[in-house]
């Protein structure tokens, strides 16, 4: 049973906080990825099991599908200096001779060349200005700014030879977040081992935890393992800052469906069987692809939605998360799924047994 006390409109950022000892939060992955902690949570009546990840297959069905996200994150922090800037009475753009940073972080691909960024300091990528990186080896344009005093940016690359992305290689690092004070060693550690479609500013972390032997093993029983898409933005980290969480606003991020994918998702549990949404993201891309019936959609296109209690799911039949974030998106996501109350009862127990918390964590499986 799902326990809300409160109705979702009279939900504030209070009421999805817990307290969280520092030295629980993980600065560096389980070695191997599928000996991480496993913390399964039955929400029908609150009961939770202690378990390792890779007993995970003990729990999944053969008519189960697995629902993934194939992002790809990209060495989205880059550091630069600006070179011109535009003259406000003039129109006409000088050189600054300044040598102060700036730092771009991608957040998300509108078009071509033209992403959205968060900049820092601001006042060194006003509209007009151009930043240079690498020497000049990747050059950005400030066009705009959007919502939440983002920027955009058109990059473009000097050596014709080389695309945006190989550029990105070379000169950018991994936007890992900033609760992880300790250096990866490994940046292939921040993607999952399905990651294939460059595009997100931070790691769809539940797969994390996934090894190509575990995902065989599951395949072999049955399991159908299928991507779907979200780049991970602003949206799902951006601090709720509101009070009532009903008020706060999702910034939009870029999801696909294939047809393929909406075809065995449909069929899959047509036939009686789960769909298992491997992290948030894959949670939010099905909740915005199905329709009124639960029936999933192909889409190619932006999604803004919020999940938090009161929300009826539509498509989501069981969720493998990590542990989130207190007052976060992510913790009203999966407390609409298994009861606020529930949820915060499980963070208390994961803390007494000295679980680890955020992107390199252990997980959860909600079933």
């Amino acid at each position: 049973m799902i326990k809300n006390a409160l109705p979702s409109t009279e939900l504030t950022l209070r009421d999805f906080y817990y307290d969280l000892p520092e030295e629980r939060i993980a600065q560096t992955p389980a070695e191997p990825r599928d000996s991480s902690r496993l913390m399964v949570l039955h929400r029908d009546n609150g009961a939770v099991e202690h378990r390792v990840f890779r007993d995970i297959l003990e729990y999944l069905r053969p008519t189960d599908t697995l629902v993934i996200n194939d992002t790809r994150v990209i060495p989205a922090r880059i550091i630069g200096v600006r070179t011109l800037r535009s003259d406000p009475e003039t129109g006409k753009t000088v050189e600054t001779g300044s040598s102060a940073p700036v730092e771009l972080l991608l957040l998300r691909q509108r078009e071509n060349d033209v992403w959205e960024t968060l900049a820092g300091p601001g006042k060194r990528a006003k509209i007009g200005d151009i930043l240079e990186f690498g020497g000049g080896a990747l050059r950005a344009e400030i066009l705009g700014v959007a919502e939440g005093g983002c920027r955009i940016v058109k990059f473009s690359v000097r050596e014709r030879s080389a695309t945006f992305f190989e550029t990105l290689d070379l000169l950018g690092t991994m936007p890992l977040p900033p609760y992880i004070k300790q250096k990866l060693e490994d940046p292939e550690r921040y993607q999952t081992v399905y990651s294939k479609t460059p595009g997100s500013a931070a790691a769809p972390t539940a797969g994390l935890h996934f090894t190509p032997e575990l995902l065989d093993k599951a395949r072999g029983m049955g399991v159908a393992v299928v991507p779907v898409l979200l780049h991970v933005g602003l949206g799902t980290f951006r601090p709720v800052k509101e009070e009532k969480i009903a008020e706060h606003e999702m910034h939009s991020e870029y999801i696909r469906v294939t047809e393929e994918a909406a075809e065995i998702i449909n069929e899959r549990r047509a036939a009686g069987g789960r769909i298992v949404a491997v992290g948030t993201t894959s949670c939010r891309t099905l909740e915005s692809a199905a329709d009124e019936n639960g029936t999933v959609r192909p889409v190619d296109t932006d999604t803004g939605i919020f999940i938090y209690p009161g929300y009826r799911f539509r498509a989501t039949d069981a969720l493998i998360t990590n542990f989130h974030l207190p007052e976060s998106t992510l913790l009203m996501l999966v407390s609409a799924l298994a009861g606020r109350e529930t949820i915060l009862d499980a963070y208390r127990t994961a803390v007494e047994e000295k679980y680890r918390f955020f992107s390199f964590g252990d997980a959860m499986f909600i079933v």
